[in-house]
């Protein structure tokens, strides 16, 4: 059995949706942010980095989104979308090593700039994702079995697309509707039944990726 270590809107929702449209079998165990739980002893056992997700595998406890994404490809080769091998490898590792680490920058620029940067770096920040969607956008156009349903990599990116459309309305710094590949390919994704099985174990909200609304987290635990 394999075990989701998550947080309600984490990155581990990522793993949750490759594990439902894998179809394994899975139990999860929650990571209390508001306590912060991820920097616990028992936790940092299983991930040093003190980062959530954690799946553990009959192989041992796996840490980082991409390679979870790659492992589970590998157990379910479904989750791998149906283009050349190399092709896939490429849009995973810019997904995990480039864009990935610019939303993170975004969405804790406390821990990347003090409060006399912060607006450069942000600013600086949402021009480089910014830039890396455009580069996911004009492949999904071109090649839209990359990201369709149940590629990984559609996945990560509709999880990319729900934090941005979320997180940017005060400054209103991205509009999906500029994004009309990535908006179709979401649409398809909230469809499916691993999404409806997401938003039932996350306290999500319908349309999750295209119209979002910050999750009801688990009683008790403050996001």
């Amino acid at each position: 059995m394999l075990v989701l270590h998550y947080a309600p809107d984490n990155a581990s929702l990522i793993v949750r949706l490759a594990l439902e449209e894998a179809g394994l079998g899975y139990t999860t165990a929650l990571v209390d942010r508001s306590t912060h739980a991820q920097q616990s002893a028992a936790y940092r056992a299983l991930n040093p980095a003190g980062r959530i997700p954690v799946l553990v595998t009959p192989e041992g406890p796996l840490a980082e989104t991409g390679a979870i994404l790659l492992w589970l490809s590998e157990q379910a080769p479904q989750l791998a979308p149906a283009v050349p091998r190399g092709l896939f490898l490429q849009w995973l590792f810019f997904l995990s090593n480039t864009a990935h680490p610019e939303m993170r920058a975004l969405f804790y620029p406390h821990l990347y700039a003090d409060e006399a940067g912060r607006a450069t770096h942000l600013a600086h920040t949402r021009t480089r994702f910014t830039a890396a969607l455009r580069l996911i956008e004009a492949a999904c156009a071109e090649r839209p079995a990359l990201f369709a349903p149940p590629s990984v990599l559609g996945a990560y990116v509709a999880a990319f697309l729900r934090w941005s459309v979320l997180y940017a309305r005060p400054e209103g710094w991205f509009a999906l509707a500029d994004y009309p590949a990535l908006a179709a390919m979401a649409r398809d994704w909230e469809g499916r039944n691993s999404v409806a099985a997401l938003c039932r174990a996350e306290g999500m909200a319908p349309a999750p990726f295209t119209a979002p609304a910050p999750p009801d987290p688990p009683e008790g635990v403050a996001l």
